[in-house]
C-alpha cells in the first residue's frame, strides 16, 4: 500500500499536484483494476480500509484524493460544484485516476470506479467514461438522471432505507437505469442509513447525534451483504 503522485500530463486540467492512495493485491499481477472515490471527508484513513478491502479481494485499488490541492476547507465547495454542473476539475482527476491505472503492468485495462457518498455521485456521472463496471454507494443523483446515465458501463448501487438525505434516490436510480437501457443491480437495503458501508463514525464529535438522527452511520448488518454485491458485480464484470 503506498501512495502516488498523479499529477503531469495526464492530469490536465485537473488538479496541479493530483495524489491517491495505491493498494496492490497481494500475488503476482496484473489485476483489475478500480479508482475509489472519497466521501465529502477526503481521503482518510475510512477510505483507505476501503481500498485495502478491495485489494484483498483482488482489485489494484486507487483511491484519488480530490482534495490534493488544499484540503477539504479549500476544496469541497469547488467539488461539489463540479457534481452540479458535471464538469470540471474533479472529472480531469477522476479521468487521470484511470488512466494511470490502465497505464500501469500491474493492471489488465479493466477498469472499474467506486465512490461512497459525494464519491458515490461522482461514480454515477462517471460511469459512462471509459469504466467497464460502477459501483454506486448512497450517490446523490443529478437532476438531469436519464441524460447523465446515457451509455453507462453496467453498474451496482446499494443505498439505505432509514437515509433521510436520499429519501427515493434508490428507486427513482433504477427507474432511470432501466428507460436507459443499463445492465443494473439496485438495492434500498431497510435497516441502513447514509455511509452505513463505513466501519466507524465520521466527523467532528460534537455533530455526531446529530448524524445519527439523520441516518448517517455504519450498519454492521447490511454492510456485508452490501459488499458481497459489490465484488460480485466487479468480479463479473473486471475478472472476466
Amino acid at each position: 500500500m503506498t501512495h502516488v503522485d498523479l499529477g503531469g500530463p495526464a492530469a490536465a486540467g485537473g488538479s496541479k499536484n493530483l495524489r491517491g492512495y495505491l493498494a496492490t493485491p497481494a500475488g503476482e499481477g496484473p489485476f483489475p483494476a478500480v479508482v475509489m472515490i472519497h466521501e465529502a471527508f477526503g481521503l482518510n484513513d475510512q477510505i483507505r480500509r476501503h481500498a485495502d478491502r478491495l485489494a484483498a479481494a483482488g482489485y489494484l485499488t486507487l483511491a484519488v484524493d480530490l482534495f490534493s490541492d488544499g484540503g477539504p476547507r479549500r476544496c469541497l465547495v469547488g467539488t461539489m460544484k463540479s457534481m452540479i454542473t458535471g464538469e470540471g476539475r474533479v472529472f480531469a482527476d477522476i479521468a487521470a485516476a484511470r488512466s494511470w491505472l490502465q497505464a500501469t503492468t500491474l493492471s489488465t485495462g479493466r477498469t472499474g470506479v467506486i465512490g461512497f457518498c459525494m464519491g458515490g455521485g461522482f461514480a454515477l456521472l462517471a460511469a459512462n467514461d471509459g469504466f467497464d463496471a460502477a459501483s454506486v454507494n448512497y450517490g446523490r443523483l443529478p437532476r438531469d438522471l436519464e441524460p447523465a446515465l446515457q451509455g453507462a458501463c453496467p453498474l451496482v448501487g446499494n443505498y439505505g432505507a432509514k437515509d433521510r438525505t436520499l429519501r427515493g434516490a434508490a428507486a427513482r436510480l433504477e427507474s432511470a437505469l432501466d428507460a436507459v437501457g443499463v445492465e443494473h443491480d439496485v438495492k434500498e437495503f431497510p435497516t441502513a442509513g447514509h455511509s452505513f458501508l463505513n466501519d466507524q463514525e465520521e466527523g467532528p464529535r460534537a455533530l455526531r447525534p446529530l448524524t445519527r438522527v439523520m441516518g448517517i452511520g455504519p450498519d454492521p448488518a447490511a454492510a456485508p451483504e452490501a459488499w458481497r454485491r459489490i465484488e460480485d458485480h466487479f468480479a463479473k464484470h473486471l475478472k472476466t
